[in-house]
């Protein structure tokens, strides 16, 4: 991305902040060109009072009380309008940055959950989370300075003009000061571009290993993988810190020149401003002015730097900005509603194809049904697409081919509030919020209520343990529910779904974790609720498996068989071996589970 490319890209994302925000950029703008001017007529006073107090008083040794107080009075009089500038400036600049950034992290993040599951997978949390905030803020930081700027050029105009005004010599010399100044501005932004990408880039990158490895502590810890996971971190922090050092070390060289400049612009308008006043071209109180207007200038002077610096990064995280904003793939809902009542609905899957968006085919042509009031159980090996099967019952994703029917409507035909209404899905891995166990299950939902949260943990079984925490249901379970037993968050999960009184209850394994007695009773419960729903249960323990009114075996994608468990047991030989085998494996985990009670009570 050349310097030209990524100067225009970041002059356009400061006309689109512009555009957005009219009143507070003319805000800042306004109180900056006031400032700017003030500073040059400030020059110009500064210079009046050399010129008639302090030369006269020189001369004759005593100045006048009038002149004196006149002189004092100007200057203080210039400096308070500045103050005033200033504060507009600041005022409008910040509040336009801030808003901006506000703005854009909503947008951001909305977009985030209007994007399918499908394109979340693709994309890395550490990334997501890195758009959302450093590209955002990276797209808007050169709106802090940009009025600043603005003002400043105005004051360079005016300046060019005043020193045209009063010598064109030092007209020339102030010209070939400022000309240099944007030279040296453009060819830092030229040689910034490249080292800010890359350290954009890297911070997303750092983002996404060290959100993984938090995500997945107890793998690392239990693997001992903790020293392979902090060189993992350590090598690519260090690709970034050598990328910001980059960075570094083109400020390092350009700040001083770019400080300096203004500096020595002054000490030539010294040196030919005297050679000027011995040739009595001009007077001293010009040069005076002249020489002080270019020591005023050398700090607002910058601000257009500021903005020229910061236009590569704000180029590249607008880009990553926008790759969110711009992503398609969306999930369209339609208009039709399903009836408002309270009889478990019925799923039919016909004909369904499915694959990602790599390629690889999953599900072909699945068709099967849940009728209403059933609980069917969908079995089937590892990486048979049950999940995946789940995920389209929830219409998480849509099918490829096919078509996915709630009672007797497509569900892509459905409005988003009666699709989540009606269906609720109780994932394998439950996700608890750092909030109370009130706030995760009603999840401020109209209409879900304390009866409702504790009908629904009734239910679900967890209303003796949820009775027995410290405050009941204003009982903070901390982040990720670290309080709870893994049994206890997958009830609580099951609770929030049931909480809503959902017409199909999808449940991708979400009970593994519990006792297969308490797993048994949440099952019976689901049957005798007063709002009893039609259950798809992905299930792995042959307890389970027989408490439902029919199974559902795929294998490969494929729906093999369907039936009861009884009838597939004794004719299916895939389903009786893998059953089998679950069953060896339950019964493992029970001798062990024993063991170790023992161990502990010895």
């Amino acid at each position: 991305m050349g310097g030209d490319g990524v100067l225009g890209k970041g002059l356009r994302v400061l006309g689109r902040s512009i555009r957005e925000q009219p009143r507070l950029f003319a805000i800042g703008v306004g109180g900056s060109v006031l400032f700017s001017v003030l500073i040059i007529a400030g020059a110009y006073i500064v210079g009046a009072v050399v010129g008639r107090v302090v030369v006269p008083a020189l001369d004759h040794g005593h100045v006048g009380a009038a002149a004196l107080a006149g002189g004092a009075g100007l200057i203080f009089a210039v400096s308070a309008a500045k103050v005033m500038g200033l504060f507009g400036r600041r005022l409008g600049a910040g509040a336009m940055q801030f808003h901006l950034q506000a703005t854009y992290r909503r947008r951001v993040t909305r977009r985030y959950l209007e994007l399918p599951l499908a394109w979340h997978h693709r994309h890395p949390t550490g990334t997501l989370l890195s758009n959302a905030n450093a590209d955002v803020e990276a797209a808007f930081y050169p709106i802090a300075p940009l009025p600043f700027a603005v003002g400043t050029i105005v004051m360079l105009v005016v300046a060019v003009a005043s020193l045209f005004f009063t010598d064109w010599v030092l007209a020339v010399v102030g010209v070939g000061v400022f000309l240099a100044l944007l030279g040296m501005n453009v060819g830092y932004s030229r040689r910034m571009s490249p080292r800010v990408s890359a350290a954009q880039r890297l911070r997303a990158e750092v983002s996404a290993v060290a959100h993984e490895s938090f995500d997945g502590a107890l793998v690392v810890k239990t693997m001992g993988r903790e020293s392979e996971e902090t060189q993992r971190f350590a090598a690519k922090a260090g690709e970034l810190r050598d990328a910001l050092i980059g960075v570094g070390r083109i400020r390092g060289l350009f700040d001083p020149m770019l400080d300096a400049l203004p500096s020595f612009g002054t000490l030539a308008v010294l040196l030919v401003g005297a050679w000027r006043l011995r040739q009595g071209a001009i007077t001293v109180a010009d040069v005076v002015s002249v020489a002080f207007l270019f020591t005023v200038l050398a700090f607002p002077v910058r601000a257009i730097g500021w903005v020229l610096a910061e236009l590569p990064r704000s180029a590249v995280g607008w880009e990553r900005v926008q790759n969110v904003l711009t992503a398609t793939g969306d999930m369209v809902y339609g208009d039709a509603a399903l009836p408002a009542d309270a009889k478990p609905a019925t799923l039919r899957f016909e004909h369904v194809d499915f694959a990602y968006a790599e390629g690889q085919p999953v599900l072909h042509d699945v068709t099967f049904e849940v009728a209403a009031g059933r609980t069917v159980a969908l079995v089937g090996p590892t990486g048979s697409g049950k999940s995946t099967i789940a995920s389209l019952a929830a219409r998480l994703v849509d099918p490829t081919s096919g078509s996915v029917h709630l009672d007797t409507v497509d569900v892509t035909t459905l409005t988003q509030e009666s699709l989540a209404a009606a269906v609720a899905l109780v994932p394998q891995v439950p996700f608890v919020f750092d909030d109370t166990v009130r706030g995760n299950i009603t999840l401020e939902r109209a209409g879900v209520d304390d009866d409702a949260a504790w009908r629904a943990l009734r239910t679900a079984q967890a209303e003796t343990f949820v009775s027995a925490l410290s405050q009941g249901l204003d009982t903070t379970v901390g982040e990720r529910g670290t309080s709870l037993s893994g049994g206890q968050r997958q009830r609580l999960t099951l609770a929030r779904a049931l909480a809503g009184g959902p017409r199909l209850l999808i449940l991708d394994d979400a009970t593994s974790a519990v006792d297969p007695r308490v797993e048994a009773a949440i099952l019976a419960s689901l049957r005798d609720s007063d709002a009893a729903a039609s259950v798809l249960v992905v299930a792995y323990r042959r307890a389970t498996i027989a408490l439902a009114d029919e199974v559902v075996y795929v294998e490969h994608g494929r729906v093999v068989a369907q039936g009861t468990h009884a009838d597939l047991l004794a004719t299916v030989a895939g389903y009786a071996n893998l059953v089998t085998a679950y069953e060896k494996a339950d019964a493992e985990r029970e001798r062990e589970k024993a063991y170790d009670e023992q161990e502990i009570s010895a």
